[in-house]
């Protein structure tokens, strides 16, 4: 995992917003309409080389590919799997409709719920579960690859979701229990975790619904919930399996929300779950009034000494542009418990994970990751001096 000791480094999620041409373009393929693929895939090329040039002239050391290719950060895996038919019983209904949130202020929550998520497909397991995904894989490694060479950056990641996320997305009806199907899930996705590793970028593991599980199922205690993690940590352990954990970043977030949050699983009831897994950095919601107190559940979690934290220091959660003497304020907490080598300026989730998401305008985008990099140059300097 990149560390420089000189000044603390910049990163973000992964999702952001989508050329509107090539948005047009990937609807399109997604709905069956006849698209020349060739003329596709040369504006993806080009999207790609374009919001990597972007991402750097923000001040940004560490970025990816925008997950240009995808439909979102979870539904892309579909196409990559084989064992999967569309879910025909399924309701297609927003994630949060039902949840703790929507409980208590459902007036608020009304016109949120038939929102984007309600678009994408969902599919149920009905036979063996194998990765499939390897020409589309190659072809986002290979125009991340290019795209980097216009660019000077300290590294590159490539997003990929979780067992835990393909799981609530597509139901099982083909394995005997939880626990195989999501053992199979692993053995699948660890063929995409390794592609990526190998190609030599870093892989950052995605997966809110380790924190959205207890929201959207008001019917759970925290000891149910904290028995449910347990059970995807393994899972996903058993993903990675074979990768060294200093190629491989963890995002868990409570995903994108414009609401009170009211009932945001806290992290101190899970982090000693969280930093089980197999990972050299964590990424998570640290900008969001709702989370950012919670620096001292992390400096309370006794982490091994060589892992690296990448808090939040913008939010998807709300449209204001952070100003950058606030996020070095945020920074100073973190690098004065765990060193400045230690920790990595991130944000708390991406900006489009399911392309087309128009909740924050892509020119407010731009404007939190230039405050970003700005809050972690004076963030820097000022540990300098001190």
């Amino acid at each position: 995992m990149s560390r420089r000791a000189e000044r603390i480094l910049t990163t973000h999620v992964g999702s952001l917003p989508r050329p509107t041409d090539l948005h047009a373009m990937g609807v399109a393929r997604q709905g069956g309409a006849t698209v020349d693929e060739a003329a596709y895939q040369a504006r993806l090329k080009s999207a790609v080389a374009e919001i990597v040039t972007k991402q750097a002239s923000l001040g940004l050391d560490i970025v990816n590919d925008g997950e240009f290719s995808k439909p979102s950060f979870i539904t892309y895996i579909n196409e990559r799997l084989a064992g999967f038919e569309q879910d025909t019983e399924y309701e297609n209904r927003s994630p949060w409709a039902g949840s703790r949130e929507v409980l208590d202020f459902s007036d608020y929550y009304q016109p949120q719920l038939a929102n984007i998520h309600t678009r994408h497909k969902h599919y149920v397991c009905s036979g063996p579960v194998t990765y499939r995904g390897e020409t589309q894989l190659k072809t986002d490694l290979g125009n991340l690859k290019d795209a980097l060479k216009r660019v000077n950056v300290t590294d590159a990641f490539v997003p990929s979701t979780s067992v835990s996320s393909i799981e609530d997305w597509n139901r099982n009806r083909y394995y005997q229990s939880e626990e195989d199907y999501l053992g199979a899930l692993g053995d699948a996705i660890n063929v995409e975790y390794r592609a990526i590793v190998d190609a030599g970028f870093m892989l950052q593991v995605d997966d809110p619904h380790l924190l959205t599980y207890y929201v959207c199922h008001p019917d759970k205690t925290i000891e149910d919930c904290r028995n449910w993690i347990t059970l995807r940590v393994e899972a996903i352990n058993r993903a990675l399996r074979g990768i060294s954990r200093d190629r491989v970043r963890f995002h868990t977030c409570y995903g994108i929300n414009f609401g009170p949050r009211v009932h945001d699983i806290e992290v101190k009831y899970i982090v000693d779950i969280l930093t089980r897994l197999n990972v050299s950095a964590f990424s998570f919601e640290a900008a969001n009034p709702r989370h950012e107190h919670e620096w001292t559940s992390w400096r309370d979690a006794k982490l091994p000494d060589d892992v690296i934290m990448i808090p939040g220091m913008v939010t998807q959660s709300n449209v204001m542009v952070e100003h950058p003497e606030g996020i070095a304020q945020r920074l100073k907490r973190w690098i004065d418990v765990f060193g400045r080598d230690r920790v990595i300026a991130g944000t708390d989730c991406g900006f489009a994970s399911f392309a087309g998401n128009d909740e924050i305008h892509e020119s407010i985008v731009w404007a939190k990751l230039e405050a970003l990099s700005d809050g972690a140059r004076i963030a820097s300097n000022q540990s300098v001096a001190a």
